[in-house]
């Protein structure tokens, strides 16, 4: 999750999370440090775009300074009307928000280079030949942290990889062709890291929600 605020993180765990029908346990920990993620990161590791492809949907450079980035009405406004579609053009921004087409585009070029708002991708990894998803908790000693992460980040078959808290303090999510294909990754690559202790490995059945993503948008 990615909250605001801390009253928006403490009302989604201490609240709205505990009011959710037969939801009858929580646990949340914190991601420390990323090693391996991004808008096409994954995509590019596996050689699935091309250059040209990689370039035309690579955001542009981001400075997103060394204090917060104070949001004004009309920002807050925009970022409403992406938020529920993120492919709204200048036209439909401009109807919704009532902002002249000028101002639409400097704030948006304003909300880019800072980072506020940004880009990314999502795309079906079945179509890819990948029928398996996986989460692998890792617990790994606290000298072999910064290399096993690092390890992870260069395998193709992870797409995300964290340092985290908790009794696991890595957790990875990876794409396989096949049960089979998790079990060599499994036993080979995982394996022969130094410092790993345990794994643990659970299999997602479905996505129900990656990114901002709704059913039919």
């Amino acid at each position: 999750m990615k909250p605001r605020t801390r009253q928006a993180r403490d009302e989604l765990l201490l609240d709205r999370l505990q009011r959710t029908p037969r939801v009858i346990s929580v646990s949340a920990h914190c991601l420390l440090h990323h090693f391996y993620g991004g808008p096409v990161g994954w995509l590019s590791k596996i050689n699935a775009l091309s250059p040209d492809e990689q370039a035309a949907l690579s955001p542009p450079p981001v400075d997103p300074g060394t204090r917060p980035v104070a949001l004004e009405d009309a920002d807050e406004a925009l970022l409403a009307v992406l938020g529920r579609d993120g492919r709204a053009s200048i036209t439909e921004l401009q109807a919704s928000t009532g902002l002249p087409e000028s101002t639409v585009k400097r704030r948006l070029d304003r909300l880019r280079a800072t980072g506020i708002l940004y880009l990314d991708v999502q795309f079906d990894h079945q179509h890819l030949g990948n029928e398996v998803v996986a989460m692998l908790w890792l617990t790994v000693t606290p000298a072999a942290l910064a290399n096993v992460g690092r390890a992870l980040a260069s395998h193709p078959e992870v797409r995300f990889a964290a340092a985290t808290t908790g009794q696991a303090n890595i957790v990875a999510a990876t794409l396989h062709t096949g049960t089979g294909d998790l079990y060599t990754y499994l036993s080979d690559k995982i394996g022969a890291l130094d410092g790993v202790q345990s794994v643990e490995t659970a299999l997602a059945m479905r996505e129900v929600k990656q990114l901002a993503y709704e059913p039919g948008r």
